[in-house]
């Protein structure tokens, strides 16, 4: 999937994107679960999660 399938999405950097602000993931909340790709190639693709698939990657990710 690309961007263009989701193109409602708000995506958002990390914080902990490094001084360049290329060097980390996005995200976009989309309604109870959230979709995540890699800023430095945003047309490279994403993966979606529903809720309880999203706060177990924040879980794991922590």
């Amino acid at each position: 999937m690309n961007e263009t399938q989701l193109p409602e999405a708000a995506w958002r950097k990390s914080s902990y994107s490094g001084q360049g602000g290329n060097e980390c993931v996005e995200v976009a909340i989309l309604g109870d679960g959230a979709a995540v790709r890699d800023s430095k190639d945003p047309r490279g693709g994403f993966f979606a999660l529903p809720g309880d698939g999203w706060s177990a990657f924040l879980a794991a990710v922590k």
